[in-house]
Parts: C-alpha cells; sequence; structure tokens
C-alpha cells in the first residue's frame, strides 16, 4: 500500500529505491493530479507559524476586546429589564464598528500578499516528467525537487543526485561551516533510531544525515536532485519553527504605536472610573451609568489605530508594486522611510553589472593565452553558482574542454575569497584556482614566466604583480588571479591543504563602467538626507575609481584588514567619516551594519548574493532583487524587480509618505480624544443627566472612524518627505497636551450655549453636543493634516469627501425618521447657525495654535524656531 508519506525514522539512511517506493514517487515526479490530491492530505508546505489563521476566527477575535465584551454584556442586562431598542442598536453599532475595521484591512493585508507572492521563493520541480517553476509552499511528499547553488531547501528531503553539494544548516545545528552532502549514505552510519537520526525531529542532528537536506537550509555549492519526504509542520524546521521563526524586534515605530495606545488606555481608564464614580455619586441610573462610562471607553480608545497603521502601510506598499518595488513586510515600510544610511554593494547598484573580460596578462602585463585557459577551465567546471566575472569568461570566448573531466573542487567560500578545481587530461591532473589577488598570490611560490618556465616569486617578482595589479585597479578595471598547480594522478579528491604553492599564472581583467543612472540616484538619496556608504570585496583602487566617475567623493575608506584589528569603539567613532569599506567579508558588512544601528541610525542595506543574507537579516531595511539568490530573497523586507538606486530613493519617498499618513491620523485622534475626557469628565460634574447616551457616543465613534478611511490616501507635502521620518512620541504628547484644551473650550462653549441660548432639556443637549462633537472632530483633519496654510494643501479627493460627508451626516441625522432610534430630537434652525459659527472659529483657532505649536515648540530639525512655519 502507498503510504505517500515517510514515517519510519530511518528514511533518510534508506536506500534510494526502497524511499521512492514508500513515497509512491518515482524520479520523474509526480503526475499533477496526485498532486493535488496529496496537498488536500498533507495541505500547504508551510510550517504553522507562517500560515494565516481562518477568516472567521480573525473576525471573531476582534470582538474579544475586554471593552467591547463588557459593552455587550452591559447591553445584554439592559436588554433583560426591558430595554431591548438599546441592546439591538448597542449591538449593531459594536458589528459594524467591528466590520469596518476587519474588512479594510483585511483588503489591505491580501493585497499585500498577492504581491508577495510574485517574489514568493520558487522551486524546479518535476511534474508529469517535466521541469517546471512552482512556489515552495506547493510541494508535496513524494515531488522530486532540484537544488542549485544559493537555493533554500523548500522541504525535508531525501538526495537521489548530488554533485559537490555543500549545504549551510546553521540555522538548524547552529553550525557555522558548510556540510558536504552525498546521496549515497556512507556505510557505517548510526542504525535506524539512534539519537543522531533526523527524522526523530533533532534538527540539531541534521548534520549526521549526509543523504538528506532539511527546510530552512541554504546550498553554498554544487547542485542535486532529491525526493519531498516531509513538508510543513512535519519537517525539522517545522518542528522548531516556533523557535527558529521567532518574529524580529518590534521597530521604533511599532513601539511607538504601542506606547502611544498604552498611553491612550490608562487615560481613558482613569476617565471612565471617574465618570461612572460621580454619576453614581449623584444617584444616577447604575446601569445607564456603566453603558455610558463603556461606551465613552470604546469611544476614546483608539480601537481604529491598528487597522490605520496596517491600511496605510498597505496602500504605500501598493503604490511601490506600481513602481516596481514588492513589500514583503509591512513594517519595512516605516523603517525604509526612516531610513538615513543606505549601505550597498558597487556592482549592479553603482555600476551595468554588465560585467566584460577584457584582457587576460600574465606576469609582465602581456595577453597570454595560458592564463585565459586556466581561467576558463576553472569557471566552466566550478559547481556554484556562477558570478558575473564567470559568466564574462565564459562569454570572452568558447574552448574545446572535451579532453578534459572534473575530477574534484574546493568551492568558493568569502574567508579564502578563492575557489579551486581538480581536472583531470589522461593521466595529468591540474589543480586551477581562481580568487581574489591578494589572496591568490598569497598561497603562491611560483609563477609562471616566459615559455611556461616557473621560476620562484621572490619579493621582486612579488612587488611587479602588486604593483600591475595597483594599476589595473587606478584604472578602474576589477581583476581575478589565476594560478595552478601539477598534481599527481593518485589524487582523486581535493582539500585546502592542496592550495598551496602553486604556480601563479597572471590575470583576468574586468571592466564594469559606471551605471549612468546611478549619479543621479545617489544626489537623490543624499540631498534626502539618506547617506550612502559603500560596501564591497573589491579592492579600494578600482572602488575610487569608480567613485570618482560617479562624482562620489570618498571621505575615508576602511579596508576589511583594517576591520579586523579594529574594536567595536573605535569603529563606531569613525562610522561619520567614513563612505566607502572594500575587500570586506560578509560578516564584516553585518559588523559595519550593526555598528551603524548601536550609533543610532536606521540602517537599509542592498544585496543580492549568497553572501549577503546575513547583512540583510541585521539592517533594519533588507532591500534585494527579484534575480537574487533565493536565501537573499527570503531575508530582504523589500525586492526590487529593478535593480537601480534610483528604485530605491522612491521606496524612501513613499516610506515617509505611509508614516507622515499614520502620524495625521494619531495627531487628530489624540487632541480629539484628550479633549473629549477633559469635556466628559466636566460635563459629568454639573450636568443631571448624561451628556450623550451610550448608543449616541457608540454611533459617534463609528461615523468618527468612517471619516478617518481616506487617511491612508491623502497627499503628503514636499517639505514633509525631506527628512527620514523618524517616530516621535514626545511630538505626538506634546500636540496632544496643547491641542486637547482647545476642543475642550468649544465643548464647554457648546454646553453653555445650549443650555442658556437654546435651554436645552436632556434630548435637546444629547443631540447638539453629539452634531458639534462629530463636526469639530472630523473637520479638524483639514487643518491637523499640515503644516501648511488648510487652503495651500490640497487633501485628497477621497478624504474630503469622506469627512464633509460623515460632517453632513451628524448634522442631518436629527431631522430624519431614524433620530427617534439614537434619542436625538430636532435642535431648532438658529442651533444650526450657532454651529457654523462655533466650527468656523474653533478651526481658526485650532490653526493659529498649530502654527505657534510648530514655530516654538516642535519646528523641523534644521528650521530656525521664528521661521519654522513661515511659507
Amino acid at each position: 500500500m502507498v503510504e505517500d508519506s515517510v514515517t519510519d525514522e530511518s528514511w533518510s539512511r534508506q536506500p534510494i529505491a526502497a524511499v521512492l517506493e514508500t513515497l509512491g514517487a518515482t524520479p520523474a515526479g509526480l503526475s499533477r493530479t496526485e498532486v493535488e490530491a496529496r496537498r488536500r492530505r498533507h495541505g500547504l508546505n508551510q510550517p504553522r507559524a507562517r500560515r494565516r489563521r481562518p477568516l472567521m476566527l480573525r473576525f471573531l477575535t476582534r470582538f474579544l476586546s475586554p471593552l467591547v465584551l463588557i459593552l455587550l454584556f452591559a447591553s445584554g442586562l439592559s436588554a433583560a429589564t426591558g430595554n431591548l431598542t438599546s441592546f439591538v442598536i448597542v449591538l449593531v453599532m459594536v458589528v459594524l464598528s467591528v466590520t469596518l475595521d476587519f474588512v479594510q484591512e483585511m483588503r489591505a493585508e491580501n493585497a499585500v500578499e498577492a504581491l508577495r507572492r510574485t517574489v514568493a521563493v520558487r522551486v524546479q520541480v518535476r511534474r508529469d516528467g517535466v521541469e517546471v517553476s512552482e512556489p515552495a509552499d506547493q510541494l508535496v511528499p513524494g515531488d522530486v525537487v532540484r537544488l542549485a547553488a544559493g537555493d533554500l531547501v523548500p522541504a525535508d528531503g531525501r538526495l537521489l543526485e548530488a554533485r559537490d553539494l555543500f549545504v549551510n544548516q546553521a540555522m538548524l545545528t547552529g553550525e557555522p561551516y558548510p556540510v558536504e552532502k552525498r546521496a549515497a549514505a556512507p556505510a557505517g552510519d548510526a542504525p535506524a533510531g539512534d539519537a543522531g537520526d533526523a527524522l526523530a525531529g533533532d534538527a540539531g542532528d541534521a548534520g549526521e544525515a549526509p543523504a538528506a537536506v532539511f527546510m530552512g537550509t541554504s546550498v553554498i555549492s554544487g547542485s542535486a536532485v532529491a525526493v519531498v519526504c516531509r513538508t510543513g509542520d512535519a519537517t525539522a524546521f517545522g518542528q522548531l519553527s516556533g523557535t527558529l521563526q521567532a518574529p524580529p524586534p518590534p521597530t521604533a515605530f511599532e513601539l511607538g504605536i504601542r506606547q502611544f495606545g498604552f498611553l491612550i488606555l490608562r487615560l481613558t481608564i482613569f476617565l471612565v472610573l471617574f465618570v461612572l464614580a460621580v454619576n453614581v455619586l449623584f444617584h444616577r441610573p447604575w446601569l445607564e451609568s456603566l453603558m455610558f462610562a463603556l461606551a465613552l471607553a470604546v469611544g476614546l480608545t483608539p480601537e481604529l489605530l491598528p487597522m490605520i497603521v496596517t491600511v496605510t502601510l498597505a496602500r504605500g506598499a501598493m503604490r511601490l508594486a506600481k513602481r516596481r518595488v514588492i513589500v514583503k513586510r509591512l513594517a519595512a515600510m516605516h523603517n525604509v522611510g526612516a531610513m538615513d544610511v543606505l549601505c550597498t554593494d558597487k556592482t549592479g547598484t553603482l555600476t551595468e553589472a554588465t560585467i566584460r573580460m577584457v584582457r587576460h596578462l600574465d606576469f609582465r602585463g602581456a595577453e597570454n593565452e595560458r592564463v585565459f585557459r586556466l581561467a576558463y577551465l576553472n569557471s566552466h567546471f566550478e559547481s556554484g553558482v556562477k558570478s558575473p566575472l564567470d559568466e564574462a569568461i565564459l562569454a570572452f570566448r568558447d574552448l574545446d574542454l572535451s579532453k578534459w573531466r572534473k575530477i574534484d573542487e574546493v568551492p568558493f567560500d568569502f574567508e579564502r575569497r578563492r575557489v579551486s578545481v581538480l581536472v583531470g587530461d589522461g593521466a595529468e591532473r591540474l589543480l586551477v584556482v581562481k580568487g581574489a589577488p591578494e589572496d591568490v598570490l598569497r598561497q603562491s611560490t611560483h609563477y609562471e614566466g616566459e615559455g611556461g618556465v616557473e621560476r620562484p616569486l621572490d619579493p621582486a617578482a612579488r612587488a611587479e604583480l602588486d604593483a600591475l595589479f595597483q594599476r589595473l585597479g587606478e584604472d578602474g578595471f576589477r581583476v581575478l588571479a589565476i594560478a595552478s598547480k601539477a598534481m599527481g594522478p593518485e589524487h582523486t579528491s581535493a582539500a585546502l591543504g592542496d592550495e598551496s604553492e602553486l604556480a601563479f599564472a597572471g590575470y583576468a581583467v574586468f571592466l564594469d563602467p559606471p551605471k549612468a543612472s546611478a549619479m543621479t540616484a545617489l544626489h537623490e538619496l543624499t540631498g534626502a538626507g539618506v547617506a550612502v556608504r559603500i560596501l564591497t570585496g573589491d579592492n579600494e583602487r578600482v572602488t575610487r575609481h569608480v567613485c570618482a566617475e560617479l562624482g562620489l567623493t570618498v571621505t575615508g575608506l576602511i579596508t576589511g584588514d583594517d576591520l579586523r584589528a579594529m574594536s567595536e569603539e573605535a569603529l563606531r567613532a569613525r562610522l561619520p567619516k567614513v563612505n566607502v569599506f572594500c575587500r570586506v567579508t560578509p560578516a564584516q558588512k553585518e559588523r559595519v551594519l550593526l555598528a551603524f544601528k548601536r550609533s543610532g541610525r536606521v540602517v537599509g542595506f542592498l544585496g543580492d548574493g549568497i553572501n549577503d543574507a546575513s547583512a540583510l537579516h541585521a539592517a533594519d531595511v533588507g532591500i534585494s532583487v527579484d534575480s537574487a539568490a533565493d536565501v537573499a530573497k527570503e531575508a530582504a523586507g523589500l525586492i526590487l524587480l529593478e535593480q537601480d538606486l534610483s528604485v530605491v530613493h522612491e521606496a524612501v519617498m513613499e516610506g515617509r509618505r505611509t508614516v507622515q499618513n499614520v502620524t495625521k491620523y494619531i495627531l487628530m485622534g489624540s487632541s480629539s480624544n484628550f479633549g473629549n475626557m477633559f469635556s466628559m469628565a466636566g460635563a459629568s460634574l454639573f450636568l443631571p443627566f448624561l451628556p450623550m447616551l451610550p448608543t449616541q457616543v457608540l454611533l459617534n465613534n463609528l461615523l468618527y472612524d468612517a471619516s478617518e478611511a481616506g487617511v491612508p490616501l491623502d497627499t503628503v507635502e514636499a517639505e514633509a518627505l525631506a527628512l527620514p521620518a523618524q517616530w516621535d512620541l514626545r511630538l505626538i504628547q506634546r500636540f496632544m497636551l496643547v491641542l486637547g484644551p482647545v476642543s475642550s473650550l468649544f465643548d464647554f462653549l457648546t454646553f453653555y450655549a445650549l443650555l442658556h441660548l437654546f435651554d436645552a432639556g436632556e434630548g435637546l443637549f444629547q443631540t447638539g453636543w453629539f452634531v458639534e462633537s462629530l463636526a469639530t472632530q472630523v473637520l479638524v483633519i483639514f487643518v491637523i493634516r499640515t503644516r501648511r496654510s488648510p487652503w495651500r494643501s490640497r487633501p485628497n479627493a477621497a478624504l474630503a469627501g469622506l469627512t464633509l460627508g460623515v460632517a453632513a451626516i451628524g448634522a442631518l441625522l436629527p431631522l430624519t425618521p431614524l433620530a427617534s432610534f439614537f434619542g436625538f430630537v430636532a435642535p431648532p434652525a438658529s442651533f444650526y447657525l450657532f454651529l457654523a459659527a462655533a466650527v468656523v472659529t474653533y478651526l481658526v483657532l485650532v490653526e493659529i495654535v498649530k502654527r505657534l505649536f510648530f514655530r516654538y515648540v516642535a519646528p523641523r530639525p534644521g528650521v530656525p524656531r521664528r521661521a519654522a512655519s513661515r511659507r
């Protein structure tokens, strides 16, 4: 019977035929019909930690807010005492409010998820005997997949074929060095059930399974074909996903939003308890008082804030998608807006990445065919990811290598900075080494002189070779060193120890011209307050030449050797004056990024190689490209569909725009809520009745929420985008303390007018304050949304329409047949004249206070206090 999944704990050590038989699979893969059947049984190939909860469950959890639950409970008591109408109205208001929040947020999240899937990790899988590209989450047990250098391993699998396969398993085992994997498990492995057995679920012992590969690991070099044995939660990664997939630390923006929420919540709880105590002290009906206090809590708590944040960031993500930038994580939208340092590699961003091999030079600087032949042998037989330099060598000219065969390889790594290939031509064995000139020269003891005669590499010869290398670099050429070593016929493998006593052959010389658009992009980013830092593995001469071509002044330069000798304190002290880091390893890139972060900078990193994954993880903003290695794309928060710095500048502007729009909502909501707190507290002290019915408070809150749905779409002025959008909770607190009392002042003015000018009873008072409160609360967005004069800044049409529409609904609702359901009475016409005068006066006063606030309390950085508000 075919089980279509592996349950035997010895799967990683069983013969290939036995594993395929258990899975009901063949090396040609599964049919699409069988794949669909298995996916229904096994689900998506995702650990539970990555899956979204069912839609209905996510909706129902919105009602688990303590305030909402208590409010529904209190309204239920009200219904039990005979007030069924109040219960129904409260229930409808709560459901409408929660639904509005949920629908808006789901639409935003679904749109971002659709964008994210366009750059999802894909895998080469055999379906119906044909190799196709599919998203990794579509795999099922029994699928046959092809792996290459740079790929993430998509599931736990048994190797069917492997060629020079080295895998990084650090995520599972903590081991920093790549592990070699082979399709045939070596004899003498531990028996099934041993503690090292991978299927026992102990991912820490994955290294004890040489014929198995595991989800979450990555291929460093080589290639392989594997049959998928376990997917999703059944994988070793899935069993540990709760710890391995720990969420990233919250950003400053997320922390600020959380702190603001807690601040408002504390103030709200204090107010609710105060209002409830006053009403009980005055012997008002306790149930109605409780309902009012709880409705007030719901109305004043910024429950719409998560939705506004999500929708605003998602809108920004969708606008970026039109500019060919895909946002994988919404938090990255804030980070890119706050970014003030961008670290980037040179190749492909500052240069065209159309690398051409132009010369192949011997020790004298003369063209030499043997140098090219050795370089071609190495690049042709290298099994890792073909770098642009490899591609340039192979594209320079074709060679007939039919007599040569590959015997073994020592894969490239970023510490050695070289790759060695052992090849054979009959009985001859030759180790061909290609890599960074400094490292290859260090391992060389001879050089190939005239006529191919090997001569000792004495200090004079080394100085001559080094001078040639320097001249090439100063002229802007990239250089690889080529060396070889004759090996005896007994050598059937290559090891690190063989990379010694090499015969230096010469240099392969490449040209990668600066990108025409890079100069403009650099000036745009610098002008926008983003400092650009270059982190490259190239030497300093080539980098200086490219910087000069682009008009980028090198203010300071640190090499990888300098970094090794530098303490963390010394590095942080030099960061402000250094803008170029050369000959740096991946670990050193990460170290530089972390040093910037410890200095209080918000750091972005743009990279696309296997070696960039750790730096992308370390950065506040990880940016990669769609053509990048899987490990780089997975680590990044933003994916560029065009490898161009000008696109990064557009992403920075969009990030700032989203943060500014979130800040608009918070400034408006905080000042209004703080003012309402004062108003409610004051009204409770002298009124013989509730200043507003519980259902009216909830309706006010619902209409206010609807009016703010247009905030994510609003326009942002150029001056607000000129500098990084850092989250500033202190500014919001100050704004709340200054503008809140202004709102309360007009509430008390309305109270006075209703009681003494209109001789209002309970119904008219509640109606009048409802209309005035809603009007001032929503219309103030036209003033607060900009630091300019309101008439000089045009709002988005959707925001303007929603705001004016809600204000009109609030004013006209007491005149409709629905008024009685909410306890409204029709105000006299003179009240609307008063309302118009009060609202206009309120908005004018808020504008005056706003100008004074931004001139004296919170001017823009770099703007003199007295000039901050001049436009």
